[in-house]
């Protein structure tokens, strides 16, 4: 694992004095935070750098030059990609061609792995540095990719200590910088100013619902998160449930499913998915980032998700480990419950919500689990990605 120095020192008088170009792309809300939170870091070094590719809102509203709307590249799953193929295959190589004339500083791809892995390495066959923050899941399914990040990434930043252990062995540059999200959210999240800021009365069951930031899994998990709602209205009847909505497209879609569950006390909310995880007794969730998110606000969650029948199968035949949530991976141990595909049904989710919301012993494991989680990410996560960074740049430099 690289031990970059934690100083505001440039390693070459080359990187203070020219202005950086960096380009990045991330493919959708969980790179959208990590991309930010770097652009931020190299802004304060950099002012003048110019920053570039493909990224979202967060990204944006730091200078970010977005030649793409992110949305385009937030696909998941076999069958929804092979959709959307032709049109991401055109988008990559439009944004090559342009890089590789362009010849940045470096370039970042911030996950999305699927497409960044591919547009990596043509970018670093023609010269171009290159850093991929977040790594792929070789170490649990599809390790052959790991000769294809060989030839397409110079250094990988990961979020895991594990993950970075993994490429220390397979001598592939590495540094684990934790997670901008444990340094943001506080280790003791505070419930009632989250309810005073989302306007909800201080007493009373409050759950969160978050049905994913995709069409397609607010498609496949909104109506059955708001079945599952309903079910626990029986035995929580005066219980409030807070949705927050990734951008305008996903609030449309939760809207015209929510038509159907008039009966229920559900709020929809332009993001603030962090305080309504903090305003929350419990957390009804779909797999993904927002998993730690909501374990890192202490939070006992339940987690599910479905997928394309033919993708899932696909997939389940790949995987070779027994969790797909990031607390329960990072535990090394199932702390909550999975509810996947054909087990994810409103009974099972309404079942393991009652515990969440009613097992005091329960909730004090999870939170107990969740802090040591929180200690082991909270590393500066973005300071030291630029570190890493600047070490690329570096040696790109002394190469020069």
């Amino acid at each position: 694992m690289s031990n970059l120095p934690l100083t505001n020192d440039c390693p070459s008088a080359a990187i203070s004095t020219k202005p950086l170009k960096i380009a990045m792309v991330a493919g959708e809300l969980s790179g959208d935070i990590l991309a930010a939170g770097l652009i931020r870091e190299i802004r304060r070094h950099h002012p003048d750098v110019y920053c570039y590719g493909i990224g979202g809102p967060l990204m944006i509203a730091e200078g970010f030059d977005s030649l793409f709307p992110m949305e385009r590249l937030s696909v998941m799953g076999l069958m929804e990609v092979l959709g959307r193929l032709k049109e991401l295959i055109g988008i990559r190589r439009e944004l090559t061609a342009r890089l590789i004339s362009d010849q940045p500083t470096v370039f970042v791809g911030i996950d999305a792995p699927d497409f960044n892995l591919g547009l990596e390495k043509q970018l670093k066959k023609a010269g171009i540095p290159t850093m991929h923050y977040v790594s792929p899941q070789v170490w649990a399914w599809r390790e052959g990719r790991l000769k294809k990040i060989r030839q397409s990434v110079d250094h990988m930043l990961t979020l895991l200590p594990f993950e970075a252990d993994y490429y220390n062995a397979h001598h592939v540059e590495v540094t684990f910088v934790g997670h901008p999200l444990a340094d943001m959210v506080p280790m003791r999240p505070d419930k009632e100013a989250a309810r005073e800021a989302l306007e909800v009365p201080e007493k009373g069951i409050v759950i969160g619902v978050l049905p994913g930031s995709r069409s397609a899994e607010v498609s496949r998990l909104g109506a059955l998160f708001f079945e599952t709602a309903r079910l626990l209205t029986k035995q929580f009847p005066d219980a409030r449930f807070l949705v927050p909505c990734a951008n305008m497209k996903r609030k449309r879609q939760l809207i015209t499913i929510a038509k159907d569950y008039n009966d229920l006390e559900l709020t929809l909310y332009d993001g603030q998915a962090s305080e309504i995880m903090a305003a929350s007794d419990a957390i009804l969730i779909a797999s993904g980032t927002a998993t730690l998110e909501a374990a890192l606000h202490k939070r006992p969650l339940v987690v599910s998700y479905r997928m394309n029948p033919i993708t899932y199968a696909i997939v389940r035949r790949l995987v070779n480990v027994d969790c797909v949530a990031l607390p329960n991976l990072l535990s090394g141990q199932k702390l909550m419950p999975e509810l996947l595909q054909n087990d994810a049904t409103p009974e099972a989710l309404c079942d393991a919500m009652v515990k969440a919301l009613t097992d005091k012993v329960y909730q004090q494991t999870l939170e107990k689990a969740f802090v040591a989680i929180h200690n082991v990410l909270k590393r500066n996560a973005s300071e030291l990605a630029y570190q890493a960074l600047q070490s690329v740049i570096s040696k790109k430099t002394v190469g020069h």
